[in-house]
């Protein structure tokens, strides 16, 4: 009786239906995101700049990320990291790769002030805190207001959208660490800001392993 006392205060609504739920998001919810998720995450493990992404961004996860990050759920970022953390774990690059070091593509100071936080950085503390791994949250700065990139239909665009956006943050200025890094992002659509942030690592002697990302847009 103590307990179902208590679960009536402990209950909250979940932030994509609304619906009653002790959880992060409700259980309705929670299945269909999971329907959205890759069955090889690793599958696009290969090439110059690997990557590592937990679901195809279509329904209920794209209405997640955009719940999180325009409607300011937080809570979904721990989630998400969660998610992409357990699925990582299961791959053999773990085994292979007991040290890492994670940077969370960053967002332009006047972005960041907007919205009150970075959706990557959230994701990958959260994704720190299951793997264990170290993160520099502040490992890039973002210096170049860019474009949307939804709004650039060239290649071309895209990569003198970005061309110079970052440089290295005060975490990495005296970087010695033989760790690789993983760049972390919340949606991966061309690849053309993940290429343009591990070209500066590379510049700068760092190993860049690949990217993680919660979502990859459908081509």
């Amino acid at each position: 009786m103590l307990d179902k006392f208590l679960s009536l205060f402990l209950q909250s609504n979940c932030p994509l239906c609304q619906r009653s739920t002790g959880e992060i998001v409700c259980v309705s919810c929670q299945n269909q995101l999971k329907n959205c998720q890759l069955n090889n995450p690793c599958q696009f493990w290969q090439g110059k700049l690997p990557l590592f992404v937990w679901g195809v961004y279509q329904g209920k996860l794209k209405q997640a990320i955009a719940s999180l990050k325009y409607d300011k759920h937080l809570q979904l970022a721990e989630l998400m990291g969660d998610w992409l953390a357990e699925a990582w774990l299961n791959t053999s690059y773990y085994k292979q790769t007991k040290k890492l070091t994670v940077i969370p593509i960053p967002l332009h100071p006047k972005k960041l002030q907007e919205r009150g936080f970075n959706q990557a950085e959230l994701i990958a503390r959260s994704f720190c805190n299951l793997t264990g791994y170290s993160l520099q949250a502040k490992g890039l700065e973002r210096i170049k207001e860019t474009q949307a990139m939804f709004s650039l239909n060239s290649l071309n665009d895209r990569e003198n959208n970005l061309r110079d956006a970052f440089v290295l943050g005060k975490g990495l200025q005296k970087f010695r660490s033989d760790s690789p890094v993983l760049l972390i992002d919340d949606i991966y659509t061309t690849g053309t800001t993940t290429n343009e942030a591990a070209k500066l690592l590379r510049s700068h002697n760092i190993l860049v392993l690949g990217v993680g990302a919660i979502a990859i847009a459908k081509k």
